[in-house]
């Protein structure tokens, strides 16, 4: 059937079809009048329609009389529908880079994308570059991507005359509005390709979700911006903070600006070392380039010279009023009976906190601000207290500390920050820190505001997660059940789906809880393709099926461990006469039944055995391995009746707290979950002995799991923990 006319949205072109048709000589008439959102659709001789870029690609590849333009066997054409699906990740701005970065590499010893040929995977790429106008164009002259730009020139300098006439057709110097027409049915899923699970470069389906839209940084100018992420060294990282960073990380790349990292070391009592380390593992785990780190005590000099000198302008006091009837007086605007003390007195006071003397542990020193103010934070915040604990990096020097509301506006200025992120429950604090830098007769930074990341059944108070660690109810602060950036990977995240994940959110400022379930469900999509499948028996009174016609003698088969990616390996498969399944499933058989055992083929269940009790202790069968794998129920995972099987032991967990969300008061105590770790004994195939830790695998049937502890002795068991997979979390 010929194509009668190619209709398509004008303001969205569909390059990659436009190129694949006049490319194979296809000339349908062109209608250009559909709405915006349309998909493009081709209107065939015969009335019959189809919709989407990709299937009218696909379309025209099988249609073509160019070799190979839709691969020569299956193999290829699924590489094919790989790139198909990978293509509009060039369409989305912030991983633009990425995609780029990703096909230079592949491209590295490659002249095509598929085989030897040009195929419609050369096309949607192309597109996806072309589409993007003077974006590539820079690129592509800056020889930032070599292999990348070398196959681009190349299909140029071959196919020219008709790709030129198409860019000059529809291409402005911006690039086209929407590549790709993102939004058809064949487009929706991303796919991203990143390192894959154990090491190797492979492809990742991004799963389902939409571009992000560029977020704009406000009176930002490109190559002039600086950022900082300054977390407390008062824990470990969380998925919360992860936010914070990945925004710090997304506008300093957008704009060719700087992050720096910067500990906010002003508390004593929380932080250690121990803290820093790991966040800058952390950090750097995030993926997170950074110009230097700094620490606010190296600020501590100048701090408290700047404190006396608002001291001696009056715009701070000392005062000794208690804590509790302090925070009293804010709330109920009650001006402090040491607020008008002369300059003296107050000067003579702060000397006493510098000293840490019994005198100066009673004092601190606060604004003098507003105590009428509407906005509590402006009602004379505390500047700095006294407190005689050692400090972790400079020892017992310092006696008085400054507060992160007074340090925070004096570093971002002295350090150059243009733009400050912090996340929308501090916006009242905003007018504070804009009144102390003013005092300070310091410039203005710009507070960008987005909103806090808060998570369903999950606790991001650094206070709080302490308590689970000192009472010992998690086993540290990468244990797998805690939202730490090292307690998720722990568990079977990937870095690549938590940044996805993050992203997709954007610097929302509306208030979300989020599902846990979504962001598994993006790492599985980056997982599933690539991890290597493996067999499990549940130990607990799993049953023997003996084959009555097997192999007399064991054999082994190499297969694959991933049967559509080859990257995964092999694997050895011992086939024996004997062969362990699960319980559960010896229980859904019935006598005479035929089954499918994966891997191997059919088998006639002939006899169940049953001690007097009625449980199931043993099957007998014969093999039928000319059997259709269509025409039987039950499809079961075996292991072999050999020695070299490996024990292991499987761990799932739940959530930390039994309630979605607690309300203001609530304490998380009254809603601990009792039992938030459970482990399975179970049998694994030979070749687990392998696997190395943090690499992740699929047992199939059973589901995808991440290794903790590998192989040492074949006394101790293999720990695999349990990965959600965006169904159950």
């Amino acid at each position: 059937m010929d194509i009668k006319t190619f209709a398509f949205a004008a303001s969205s072109p569909p390059l990659t079809v436009i190129a694949a048709a006049k490319l194979a000589g296809i000339s349908p008439s062109i209608d250009n009048t559909l709405p915006p959102d349309s998909s493009p659709t081709f209107i065939l001789s015969d009335g019959l329609e189809l919709h989407g870029a990709y299937v009218l690609l696909r379309y025209i590849g099988r249609a073509a009389s160019l070799p190979n333009f839709y691969g020569q066997n299956a193999f290829e054409s699924s590489q094919i529908d790989e790139w198909l699906e990978y293509a509009p990740i060039l369409s989305s701005g912030p991983d633009f880079e990425n995609g780029c970065k990703y096909i230079d590499e592949y491209l590295e010893k490659r002249t095509f994308l598929v085989g030897y040929s040009l195929s419609i995977a050369d096309l949607a790429i192309w597109a996806g570059l072309a589409g993007s106008g003077k974006r590539w164009e820079s690129l592509r002259k800056s020889k930032k991507y070599p292999n990348l730009a070398r196959w681009f020139n190349s299909i140029v300098t071959e196919h020219g005359t008709a790709l030129n006439e198409i860019t000059s057709a529809y291409i402005g110097k911006k690039g086209i509005g929407e590549p790709m027409a993102t939004k058809s049915k064949d487009q929706s899923a991303i796919t991203d390709k990143v390192k894959n699970l154990n090491g190797h470069v492979s492809e990742n389906n991004r799963g389902g979700s939409k571009p992000s839209a560029e977020i704009d940084l406000p009176d930002a100018e490109v190559g002039k911006v600086r950022l900082r992420f300054a977390p407390e060294p008062s824990g470990y990282l969380h998925i919360g903070h992860s936010k914070a960073a990945l925004l710090n990380k997304y506008f300093a790349e957008r704009y060719q600006g700087q992050v720096i990292v910067r500990f906010d070391d002003t508390n004593p009592a929380k932080e250690s070392n121990e803290f820093v380390e790991n966040l800058v593992k952390d950090i750097e785990t995030l993926g997170i380039k950074y110009e230097q780190i700094t620490y606010t005590s190296d600020y501590f000099p100048e701090l408290m010279e700047m404190a006396e000198k608002l001291i001696r302008q009056g715009k701070a006091y000392v005062d000794d009023t208690p804590r509790e009837q302090m925070q009293k007086e804010r709330m109920d605007g009650i001006e402090s009976k040491c607020r008008n003390n002369s300059v003296e007195e107050n000067i003579k006071l702060w000397e006493e906190m510098i000293a840490g003397t019994e005198r100066g542990l009673q004092c601190c020193v606060r604004g003098k601000l507003d105590m009428q103010d509407l906005n509590k934070s402006l009602r004379d915040p505390v500047y700095y207290r006294c407190n005689p604990m050692p400090h972790h990096r400079i020892g017992s020097k310092y006696k008085v500390y400054p507060t992160y509301d007074f340090a925070c506006p004096y570093v971002d200025a002295i350090e150059g920050i243009t733009h400050a992120l912090r996340s929308s429950e501090y916006h009242d604090r905003n007018a504070q820190y804009y009144r102390i830098q003013e005092d300070m007769g310091l410039r203005k930074v710009l507070i960008y505001e987005f909103s806090r990341l808060n998570m369903v059944y999950t606790l991001l108070s650094k206070r709080k997660l302490l308590w689970f660690v000192q009472n010992g109810k998690v086993d540290g602060w990468d244990d797998a059940r805690f939202p730490t950036v090292q307690g998720i990977v722990r568990r079977g995240l990937k870095i690549e789906a938590l940044i996805q994940f993050i992203v997709e959110q954007g610097a929302s400022k509306n208030l979300n809880l989020m599902e846990w379930d979504k962001l598994w469900t993006i790492n599985k999509k980056i997982i599933d393709p690539v991890c290597p499948r493996h067999t499990a028996v549940i130990a607990d009174r799993r049953v023997l099926l003996t084959l009555t016609d097997g192999p007399e003698k064991p054999f082994v088969r190499i297969i694959p461990r991933h049967k559509k990616y080859e990257g995964a390996g092999e694997k050895a498969t011992t086939y024996t006469k004997s062969i362990w399944i699960d319980h559960a499933d010896a229980e859904l058989i019935s006598a005479g039944e035929e089954v499918t055992l994966m891997d191997w083929g059919n088998a006639i269940v002939k006899e169940i055995v049953k001690d007097q009790d009625g449980n199931i202790t043993g099957l007998c069968g014969v093999l039928h391995l000319e059997g259709s794998v269509k025409t039987t129920k039950l499809k079961l995972t075996w292991l072999p009746d050999i020695n070299e099987l490996v024990s292991l032991t499987l761990v799932e967990f739940d959530y930390l707290i039994t309630k979605k969300k607690l309300e203001e008061g609530e304490d998380f105590i009254d809603v601990l979950n009792p039992c938030t770790k459970k482990e399975v004994s179970a049998y694994g195939d030979s070749n687990m002995r392998n696997l190395q830790r943090g690499d992740i695998l699929q047992l199939e049937r059973k589901g995808y799991f991440r290794c903790d502890v590998p192989f040492v002795r074949s006394s101790q068991p293999i720990v695999l923990y349990a990965i959600p997979d965006g169904r159950q979390t």
